[in-house]
C-alpha cells in the first residue's frame, strides 16, 4: 500500500511539473499548484520537503551582504575588516562585546561570516572617513535562497553557491570595488516584556538568549547544518538553543551597532535609547532619509531613526521620524528626517492597536495619523512638502512634483502611499511583472484595481525622488531603502510575489548605482545591500525556476502564432 501511495504521489508530481513548465506564467502556476496540493516538486518552505509550508516566519539563517565602494577603502570600511580571519565569531572577546555575554556554541575558529552589527560599523567608518553618500539597502526577509530564486528566474541560469548572478546587485562591480560576504542576524534575546506607556523593559534579558551555532545552522548560506529545526528555534517550540530574529532588532543592529531583544527599536536590552548612523550623520550636517515599499513606520524604516520599546507603536514611530512629540520624546522631539517616503496609506487601525500603541493612540489609520501628516505639511506650518496617494493622480508624477518642489523651496519631503486593504504596502509586481499575484498560504491572492497601480509610485520611483531631495545637501547624505514586501511575500510562502518583490528592490538599486555613476563616484560613495534576516525557502529543483522564463516566452510565442491564424 505504501509503495502504491508513493507511486501515485510521484506520478501526480510529474504531471504537475509538466503543467508548470508548459504554462504561460510558470512561477504563478508553481505557486498556485503548491498551495492547492500543499506540495511542490520544485520548492518548499520549512523543514519538511513533503509539506509545502511548515514554517512561515523568520529564521536564523546567515544572510548575504553585498557592498560597493568598499574594496580597498581602508580598515573599517573594507568588508574584509569583519570576515574570515577578522570574523568576530573567531574571538570570544569580540562576541562578548557584541552580545554583552558569550553566546553558547557560537565561537568558531573557522568562521568566515560577519555579524549584522558590523554593518553599522562599516557605515560609521565611512562617515568618519568623510564619505559623502552612504546608502543602506535592506531586502527585508531576503536570505540567500530568496535571492537565488529571483536570480534563477531572471537569468535562466543555475548556480548553487557563492554570490551568484542574474540581478543587477549580483552582477554590478562598481569599478571593481564590490565585495561579498554573509552575516549572522541573531538578536540579543527574545520574550522580553515591555510597557509602551512608560517606555520600560520589564524583564531585562528576556527568556531565551541567542547566538549562532554553525554546526547546526551551516557554515555558509548555501550549506545547511546538521539540524534543520535549529534556525527556527525559540522558547515556545523548543527547536533550538538560540532565538531567531525579527525585523526590529536586526534593523537596529545594522543602524546602531547594538544588539537588543526582539521587537526593540533603538533601545538596548535594558530599554536605554541608543543613537543610529542617521542621528550621527545628521549631527555632521548630512541630510538623512528613508524609503520603503511597506508602511513607513514599520520596523525596518523606523529603525533608521525612531526610539521605542515596541515596534508595534506605529503612530509614535511615525512621529519620531517626522520630528514630532512622541511617547519616547514627549518634551524634546527628535529633529526629524529630511525625507520619509513609504506605505501605510489608508490602512485602518484594529482593536489590537489600542493595546499595542499605548494611551496616546488615535483611532483612524494604524501606521500614521492624519493629524501627524497635517502637522508635518508646510502648508500648515510644518517642514515637509507632502505627497499622499490621491484619487485620480498618477503616483509617480505626484511624488516627483513634490520632490522637485521640496528641492526648489528647500523643504523636507514626506510621501505616503500604498494599498490600504493590504496593510498599506505597494502592489507586488510579481515575477513576470504583470501585477497579478498568485495565491498565498491561505489560498488567497491580492487583487489590484487600475487605480492601485496608477496612484502608487514604484519603489524605484520613490528612491529617485528621495535622492533628488537629499542630494541638494552639499555636505552629503545618508539613505536607507527597504524592499519590505520581500518579507511579506515570504511570510505568505508566496514565490511569485517574493521574486517580484526582489526585482522591485533590484530596480531601486539600479537607480542608486546610476546616480552614483552620473553624479558621484565610488571613492566618495558606498552602498551596502543586505537583508535583516532570512526565512526558510528551500529550492528542490532550481533548474525548473531557471527554465521558467524561457518556457514563458515559448508559451507567449505559441499564443501569438495561434492568434494570428493561418
Amino acid at each position: 500500500m505504501k509503495y502504491l501511495t508513493r507511486i501515485l504521489f510521484i506520478t501526480s508530481m510529474f504531471l504537475l511539473l509538466h503543467d508548470i513548465v508548459s504554462a504561460a506564467d510558470p512561477i504563478r502556476e508553481i505557486q498556485n499548484n503548491a498551495v492547492l496540493h500543499n506540495r511542490s516538486p520544485v520548492l518548499h518552505w520549512g523543514y519538511n520537503p513533503d509539506n509545502y509550508s511548515t514554517w512561515t516566519s523568520h529564521s536564523l539563517r546567515l544572510v548575504p551582504v553585498y557592498t560597493f565602494g568598499t574594496k580597498g577603502s581602508g580598515s573599517g570600511i573594507d568588508l574584509k575588516s569583519y570576515t574570515k580571519e577578522n570574523s568576530p565569531y573567531r574571538s570570544s572577546d569580540a562576541l562578548r562585546q557584541i552580545y554583552g555575554y558569550l553566546p553558547e556554541n557560537s565561537l568558531n575558529p573557522q568562521a568566515e561570516y560577519l555579524d549584522n552589527t558590523n554593518i553599522a560599523d562599516m557605515q560609521q567608518a565611512a562617515l568618519s572617513a568623510g564619505k559623502k553618500h552612504i546608502f543602506l539597502v535592506i531586502f527585508d526577509g531576503m536570505d540567500w535562497q530568496t535571492t537565488q530564486a529571483a536570480a534563477l528566474y531572471y537569468s535562466g541560469k543555475v548556480y548553487k553557491k557563492g554570490r551568484g548572478h542574474g540581478l543587477h546587485f549580483l552582477d554590478y562591480i562598481a569599478g571593481d570595488t564590490t565585495q561579498y560576504g554573509f552575516a549572522v542576524t541573531a538578536p540579543h534575546n527574545e520574550e522580553t516584556e515591555t510597557n509602551v506607556n512608560n517606555q520600560t523593559v520589564l524583564n531585562p534579558g528576556g527568556r531565551l538568549r541567542s547566538g549562532y551555532n554553525s554546526t547546526k545552522g551551516g557554515l555558509n548560506p548555501w550549506s545547511p547544518g546538521n539540524d534543520n529545526k535549529y534556525i527556527i528555534g525559540n522558547k515556545g517550540n523548543g527547536f533550538g538553543e538560540h532565538a531567531y530574529p525579527d525585523s526590529a532588532n536586526t534593523a537596529m543592529a545594522m543602524t546602531s551597532g547594538v544588539k537588543s531583544y526582539k521587537k526593540a527599536l533603538n533601545v538596548d536590552h535594558l530599554g536605554g535609547q541608543v543613537s543610529t548612523i542617521a542621528h550621527d550623520a545628521q549631527q555632521e550636517g548630512y541630510a538623512i532619509g528613508i524609503v520603503t515599499s511597506v508602511p513607513l513606520s514599520h520596523a525596518t524604516p523606523a529603525a533608521a531613526y525612531a526610539h521605542n520599546v515596541s515596534r508595534h507603536d506605529y503612530q509614535d514611530l511615525a512621529r519620531d521620524l517626522l520630528g514630532q512629540a512622541s511617547i519616547s520624546h514627549p518634551h524634546q522631539p527628535l529633529t526629524g528626517m529630511d525625507v520619509v517616503i513609504g506605505g501605510g496609506y489608508g490602512f485602518p487601525a484594529k482593536d489590537k492597536d489600542v493595546d499595542r500603541q499605548g494611551a496616546n493612540f488615535i483611532p483612524g489609520t494604524a501606521y500614521i495619523t492624519s493629524e501627524t501628516i497635517s502637522k508635518a505639511n508646510v502648508k500648515n506650518g510644518g517642514q515637509y512638502t507632502v505627497a499622499v496617494r490621491t484619487l485620480g493622480q498618477n503616483g509617480h508624477e505626484s511624488l516627483n512634483r513634490a520632490a522637485e518642489e521640496a528641492r526648489r523651496k528647500g523643504t523636507r519631503l514626506l510621501g505616503v502611499y500604498g494599498v490600504g486593504k493590504y496593510e498599506g504596502h505597494l502592489p507586488y509586481q510579481t515575477a513576470n511583472g504583470d501585477y497579478q499575484p498568485a495565491n498565498g498560504k491561505k489560498d488567497i491572492a491580492e487583487q489590484y484595481t487600475p487605480a492601485d497601480l496608477y496612484e502608487n509610485p514604484t519603489l524605484a520611483e520613490m528612491t529617485a525622488s528621495a535622492i533628488k531631495v537629499l542630494s541638494a545637501d552639499k555636505e552629503g547624505f545618508w539613505m536607507m531603502v527597504e524592499a519590505g514586501d520581500v518579507d511579506w511575500a515570504n511570510h505568505d510562502t508566496n514565490l511569485d510575489n517574493s521574486i517580484g518583490a526582489v526585482k522591485s528592490g533590484d530596480d531601486a538599486i539600479k537607480v542608486i548605482t546610476d546616480w552614483v555613476e552620473q553624479n558621484s563616484n565610488w571613492n566618495e560613495s558606498i552602498l551596502i545591500v543586505t537583508a535583516d534576516h532570512g526565512h526558510y525557502l528551500n529550492l528542490d529543483q532550481p533548474e525548473v525556476i531557471a527554465a521558467a522564463k524561457a518556457n514563458e516566452k515559448k508559451s507567449q510565442h505559441k499564443q501569438t502564432n495561434a492568434s494570428s491564424g493561418p
